[in-house]
């Protein structure tokens, strides 16, 4: 028993003249949003998806110069013709920024590194909201050149026909498409899922609310007030009034904000495999 009770000394005086392990710092969320950013570049699907976005600015603004009037092309048209396949592929970035995590099978090894499965998301989040802005300048500087160009072929000056406040208004209609595509990831976690919700979404309710408004009035008095495209649209070529900033603010809430927390709780409590 006495020595049974010495041995058992030596090890809690052992024991106590171990120095204590020290705790490891918490990651620091820009490099989580570092590492998440990456990570979308880092497969070949992610890159050529990245890549598309200049490779279809070049090829609209080629496009507009080849097949269309050139006395008459302005800024305008160079940044319609581009943002017509930025508002396809910007959404899908969206989509496959969450759903990645588990087509690729690595949302077990994400939350087993970074535990806290809110700051992935909301790192994730981030680098979305920040693509979708660089990829709009980046998009405006293709159409820019390619009114440069026209320019120089007709003869003419250069005619620059989008204010900052257009352009700001245009990079938020493309930032909500995108952020639609994010929440249904979320919700779907399922990329051909997702990207069959959003063009769900963005092709066939459009089309509903637009019967449905020929014949019923309350409808087509108040789908502003519901239906998010109908608001977002607007941002492309016009100046929003009060009343219809409201409208959008209540839309994003609807389409963006609810599903996203709902999103984002599923997320949090669903087992990763």
């Amino acid at each position: 028993m006495s020595t049974a009770t010495a041995t058992a000394t030596a090890a809690v005086e052992a024991s106590a003249a171990r120095p204590a392990r020290p705790t490891p710092a918490p990651i620091p969320f820009s490099r989580v949003v570092a590492v998440e950013l990456r990570k979308m570049f880092d497969t070949r699907a992610g890159f050529w998806l990245m890549a598309s976005i200049v490779i279809a600015s070049v090829i609209a603004t080629v496009v507009t110069i080849a097949l269309g009037d050139r006395d008459t092309l302005t800024f305008d048209s160079f940044a319609a013709a581009v943002g017509s396949p930025m508002s396809v592929v910007l959404p899908m970035i969206g989509v496959l920024a969450v759903t990645s995590e588990w087509s690729q099978r690595t949302a077990l090894t994400t939350f087993t590194l970074v535990p806290s499965r809110s700051r992935v998301i909301i790192a994730k989040l981030v680098d979305v909201v920040l693509i979708g802005a660089v990829s709009m300048v980046v998009a405006l500087a293709v159409g820019a050149a390619g009114n440069l160009v026209t320019a120089s072929i007709t003869g003419v000056d250069p005619v620059w026909d989008i204010s900052a406040r257009t352009f700001a208004q245009i990079v938020l209609a493309n930032e909500l498409g995108m952020l639609v595509g994010f929440v249904l990831g979320l919700l779907f976690r399922n990329s051909p899922a997702a990207i069959v919700g959003y063009f769900v979404y963005a092709l066939v309710l459009p089309g509903l609310s637009g019967a449905l408004a020929s014949s019923q009035q309350w409808w087509a008095e108040n789908a502003g007030w519901f239906e998010l495209n109908q608001t977002r649209f607007l941002l492309f070529d016009s100046t929003l009034t009060g009343e219809e900033w409201t409208q959008l603010a209540v839309t994003t809430g609807l389409w963006v904000v609810i599903p996203m927390a709902i999103g984002l709780r599923l997320v949090l409590r669903s087992e990763v495999k």
